[in-house]
């Protein structure tokens, strides 16, 4: 299975360490694995303009980096988000990568989805499992997991095994 997992956060501590815990769980299944490193990237926000779906021809109108995620939409099986939770919420970049891929409707080859969040704070990641849950229905694709990380979690090896162990299994 090839699958995309979309980092969000902008820093490498926590989610990556959760990123790299599902990685190395899925490649050793043998799964074709590509990291995006969205949290550094440069994506702006939906405009709404409708130039996708005319003239666009599926394309955005706007020319950032969402180009460089645009082919795991297209080809990815399963598409992993991972984020850090920012007051609230995924961060603004994850975000915009989840709405941008509106200028083709849906992930083409994507049934499968996951989400691994991680806060110093419980009780906070209510909104961005809405969000995952509403955008994967709304796509088609099944949720496999949702793994979250409070304070006590982050670094915890017996709490990154679980993902690795979740990974492996796919």
């Amino acid at each position: 299975m090839k699958i995309a997992v979309f980092n969000g956060s902008p820093r490498k501590m926590n989610t990556s360490a959760m990123v790299d815990a599902f990685v190395a769980g899925a490649r050793e299944a043998g799964h074709e694995v590509e990291i995006y490193q969205v949290g550094r990237m440069k994506i702006a926000g939906c405009l709404g303009c409708e130039y996708c779906h005319g003239k666009g021809q599926g394309a955005c109108v706007q020319k950032d980096d969402l180009e460089k995620i645009m082919p795991a939409y297209r080809e990815a099986d399963m598409i992993v988000y991972a984020s850090p939770i920012y007051y609230f919420a995924m961060t603004a970049q994850m975000y915009a990568a989840m709405q941008r891929v509106y200028c083709i409707g849906k992930p083409v080859n994507a049934k499968k989805a996951a989400l691994l969040l991680n806060s110093y704070s419980p009780n906070v990641h209510s909104g961005a499992i809405a969000t995952y849950k509403d955008a994967t229905a709304y796509m088609g694709m099944e949720d496999m997991g949702i793994y979250i990380f409070t304070d006590a979690d982050n670094g915890n090896e017996r709490k990154l095994s679980e993902i690795t162990k979740f990974a492996k299994e796919l």
